[in-house]
């Protein structure tokens, strides 16, 4: 490549880098109505997995007696995500809803945090209209995030296992790693990031 090619192709603007959108949604469900909401809900999801974009979702109920639900699906970019918002399919798919569910709060969330926190803003309940996207940490904020919470549980798992546990230094590195992240990832997941993150944006840091 000659150097004119090259300061060309140096000197092109570079696309933005996509950045997932992770869109949380609290519904409540008439408990009379759980297996059908079970199967709407099932529903939903096959159709956005048809979608370009589609990282995945998930969904649980916030406690046995509870009548709310915690939904998350996740897409690759906004772009994509509207696609499927704006989509014949997914507003077929909300109207055969709106008699199992009552209510509805969503947000939009970029970055690692989107998967870690309770929704904050309200809406309609079948989530037709747009949702406030907050903007996204710098990615070394999140890094950082995570490091807060993932070293002092991993160092107290480490100091437990070695002392109570004979032998442990014995096993194979595969076989401690295996053990080690299969105990912190629910940890992680479920109590520390979750506490994590709402410390940071407390002292503004998020």
């Amino acid at each position: 490549m000659s150097p004119e090619e090259s300061e060309n192709v140096l000197g092109q603007p570079q696309a933005s880098p996509a950045v997932p959108i992770t869109v949380s949604i609290t519904r409540a469900v008439d408990p009379e109505r759980i297996p059908d909401v079970t199967r709407w809900v099932q529903a939903g999801v096959n159709l956005a997995n048809r979608y370009p974009g589609f990282l995945g979702s998930g969904w649980v109920r916030q406690g046995a007696d509870s009548v709310h639900w915690h939904m998350l699906y996740r897409f690759a970019d906004a772009a994509l995500l509207e696609q499927w918002e704006s989509s014949e399919d997914r507003r077929r798919w909300l109207e055969g809803g709106r008699e199992l569910v009552r209510e509805a709060r969503v947000e939009r969330r970029t970055g690692i945090e989107g998967w870690f926190d309770e929704p904050q803003s309200p809406q309609a309940p079948d989530a037709l209209g747009p949702a406030e996207t907050p903007a996204a940490p710098p990615r070394w904020k999140q890094a950082t995030s995570i490091w807060l919470g993932f070293f002092p549980v991993n160092l107290a798992f480490t100091l437990l296992v070695t002392t109570l546990l004979p032998g442990w230094n014995d096993l194979a590195t595969a076989l401690k790693v295996l053990v080690t992240t299969l105990v912190l990832t629910p940890i992680m997941a479920y109590w520390v990031l979750p506490g994590v993150t709402r410390l940071l944006r407390r002292v503004r840091f998020l």
